[in-house]
């Protein structure tokens, strides 16, 4: 399929006039999906640590859509940067409309391997991050009357998955931080989450590389235990999962608030 191009599933114009700020969208599924929503019409800030790779991801953006694209370079561990960086945001490029909660997920492992310090930082980067985030921008979202705020996390939250255990538990909160805010937020934002499966990314060779120093397991091996447990046999592509995250920013979402969407090839046993 050819998601950015013939296969685009969205009108072209369906998020013109709206602004999005993207987290962790340097490489991976972050980087995907501000190139679909910025072909499905937004104006996208890609924010990342990495500048440089930002500045090459906004020239791809301009060659997709016709919104006005920028990078904002943040670290989400430092809460006063995040403040700093999107109150700057806010005066020279108004509103956020969409708002793209993601960022690198910690080492895996045992979690009884863990120590209390190995969480700090995984739960800055995500859940401090998030709620900060959260918190600066829906003011504005309630000005504008529009408000889409989308976690991308992990089906760990429906089924833990073995020796990451750390990344388990930190999804889990921040599901469990998303449901709660669906019951406070005004009626003109969502919030949701997607849970991506396995999924073509860095991020997932960085695992088997993890999985066969710890285990002796060659790569082919773990990567065929994984196809094993998806009943499509393949690795999902960033820009599937991208094309579920750009529908649940979409005006047609209004009605969808607080939900976890798998885009997992059906891996996932629980209902």
């Amino acid at each position: 399929m050819d998601l950015l191009g013939n296969d685009f599933p969205y009108s072209t114009g369906a998020l013109v006039g709206k602004h999005a700020l993207v987290c962790g969208a340097s490489k991976g599924i972050g980087a995907a999906t501000a190139k679909m929503l910025a072909k499905a019409g937004a104006s996208v800030t890609v924010c990342a640590r990495n500048g440089e790779a930002l500045i090459d991801l906004c020239e791809e953006l301009a060659e997709l859509g016709n919104g006005e694209h920028s990078s904002l370079i943040l670290d989400l561990e430092d809460t006063s940067a995040i403040e700093d960086g999107v109150q700057l945001l806010l005066e020279e490029r108004g509103p956020v409309h969409v708002l793209i909660n993601n960022a690198g997920g910690p080492p895996g492992g045992p979690l009884l391997g863990n120590s209390i310090h190995d969480f700090e930082a995984p739960f800055k980067r995500h859940l401090h991050a998030a709620h900060t985030l959260t918190q600066l921008l829906v003011p504005s979202m309630i000005e504008e009357g529009y408000g889409r705020i989308i976690q991308i996390i992990s089906t760990s939250v429906k089924e833990p998955i073995p020796n990451i255990g750390l990344s388990n538990t930190l999804r889990g909160a921040m599901a469990s931080w998303a449901k709660s805010l669906s019951r406070e937020l005004a009626p003109c934002i969502t919030i949701n989450n997607v849970l991506p499966g396995f999924t073509k990314t860095g991020r997932l060779e960085s695992l088997a590389s993890s999985i066969h120093q710890r285990t002796g397991k060659s790569i082919e091996d773990v990567h065929e235990g994984w196809m094993s447990q998806v009943p499509i046999e393949r690795l999902i592509d960033p820009l599937e999962t991208a094309s579920a995250i750009t529908f649940l920013a979409l005006p047609a979402s209004g009605g969808i608030r607080g939900v976890s969407l798998a885009v997992d090839g059906g891996r996932l046993r629980s209902i």
